[in-house]
């Protein structure tokens, strides 16, 4: 099993210029989104912890997901997959807004194998045209002639239509829709706008779906409460068009890890045996082009 979509981050000094990323009290702190307010997750995640979390759930790799709009956040991932056989790949960052720049950050991270996507958090980004910039499609298609991946967060509202626009514009990018593009469990009317546009992405080709992140808040996190997003996936893009993710450590917020993977291999018992694996590996390993990982010892 790969876990599609796993985060680290470090909240404490810079431990050195290798890692570029700025002193707590000498600049910006990297992860400004992240804050006192999202309690447990107001810490560092680091390597160590993640890969005995994995292993204590019986995942043998995972691919490691930006979580913050800089290339220093990129340069730390790779270095943690430079240590780590169990990282199968990063999902990095680049400034897709700025052509010439995100040209040049591209070309030094592709000197890495582990480098495998892009994704910028659209969410946070205060402008709804992001996708829609002509720098930014620029941007794209550079990485779409890489044959890299560009992960879309936290689509809906704001970019999920948006993101159908996209595909639809550049159908030699593979767009991998992170999270069901969140759909709003808990809104029925907001659900109706969330299907319409997710199966119009459905029904374009080079799209991907990652069944991740769906802790909703008042909604509890079980198979059967989650029955109606899974049904839907597997509806509109098939279990060659969906991979498994955890979202760890976000995910915590809403279930301890092993329970969320849980949760999510109960719904895919009722795959046909080759479709599992479609689901559980395949899928992440073609999208990203992986390798796989050696098993992970379980930790002591």
């Amino acid at each position: 099993m790969i876990d599609s979509h796993l985060h680290l981050w470090e909240l404490g000094p810079d431990p050195g210029p290798r890692a570029g990323r700025p002193r707590t009290g000498d600049g910006p702190r990297p992860y400004a989104w992240l804050g006192p307010r999202h309690g447990g997750l107001f810490r560092s995640y680091g390597e160590a912890e993640a890969r005995k979390t994995l292993a204590a759930a019986g995942v043998e790799g995972a691919m490691l997901v930006q979580a913050d709009d800089t290339v220093a956040d990129t340069d730390f991932m790779l270095g943690v997959a430079d240590r780590n056989s169990w990282v199968l790949g990063v999902v990095g960052w680049i400034p897709l807004d700025k052509p010439a720049e995100a040209e040049k950050e591209l070309q030094r991270f592709l000197r890495n194998p582990a480098f495998r996507g892009v994704r910028h958090l659209v969410h946070d980004d205060p402008r709804d045209d992001f996708l829609e910039l002509p720098a930014v499609r620029d941007s794209l298609r550079m990485l779409a002639s890489q044959g890299l991946a560009f992960d879309v967060p936290d689509a809906f509202p704001r970019h999920l239509g948006r993101t159908v626009q996209l595909a639809r514009d550049l159908p030699e990018l593979t767009i991998v829709l992170d999270h069901l593009g969140k759909p709003p469990l808990a809104e029925a009317a907001a659900m109706d706008l969330w299907r319409a546009d997710f199966r119009d992405l459905a029904g374009l080709p080079n799209t991907i779906a990652k069944v991740s992140g769906l802790h909703v808040p008042g909604i509890p996190y079980t198979a059967g409460a989650l029955r109606p997003l899974w049904d839907e996936a597997l509806e509109a893009f098939g279990p060659k068009r969906l991979m498994i993710g955890g979202d760890w450590p976000v995910s915590t917020l809403g279930a301890p890890y092993g329970h969320t993977m849980e949760v999510l291999l109960e719904l895919a018992d009722e795959l046909t045996s080759a479709e599992r694996q479609e689901f559980l590996e395949a899928t992440a390993a073609r999208t990203y082009g992986l390798e796989r990982a050696q098993p992970l010892a379980a930790p002591a």
